[in-house]
């Protein structure tokens, strides 16, 4: 296996692997990092924040803004996803039950643009912000790239 916690955004990644460039400052984004770890019980997440070069480079290159992150980018079978469309994709990907957030994808697209839209611009004061990303712990390590 590569290890890719040395990635730099010139250097390709594993793309079999789905990826999830995040916020990472911000408490709602670092928590559903988390819950994703520990729900990811074959380890086949990567994931990078926002705010490093690889990240960076991953968000300008799908047309998404550097100076403001939020929407969560997701990677999975070179499928790019964005906004509640990311939560979904990353929830179907780790099966039952989880895969059952997919009835979210009923809803209009306008509904559930706007109600991202609602979190997002407002998660800082909802949930919290850090003043610098968290530094994984040594056994995820190899799991983050960038």
């Amino acid at each position: 296996m590569t290890d890719h916690s040395q990635s730099s955004p010139s250097e390709p990644f594993d793309k079999s692997q789905p990826l999830i460039v995040f916020d990472g400052v911000c408490v709602l984004c670092s928590g559903f990092v988390r819950m994703v770890v520990r729900l990811d019980r074959q380890g086949r997440f990567r994931f990078a924040t926002a705010q490093s070069p690889f990240g960076e480079t991953l968000f300008r290159k799908h047309g998404l803004r550097t100076d403001s992150y939020e929407t969560n980018l997701v990677l999975i079978d070179g499928v790019a996803s964005t906004r509640l469309d990311s939560f979904v994709a990353v929830m179907a990907e780790l099966g039952w039950p989880w895969r059952a957030m997919k009835a979210l994808l009923l809803l209009p697209r306008p509904l559930r643009g706007w109600l991202y839209d609602r979190i997002a611009r407002n998660r800082y004061a909802l949930f919290g912000r850090k003043d610098s990303c968290e530094i994984p712990a040594p056994e995820l390590r190899e799991r983050f790239l960038g």
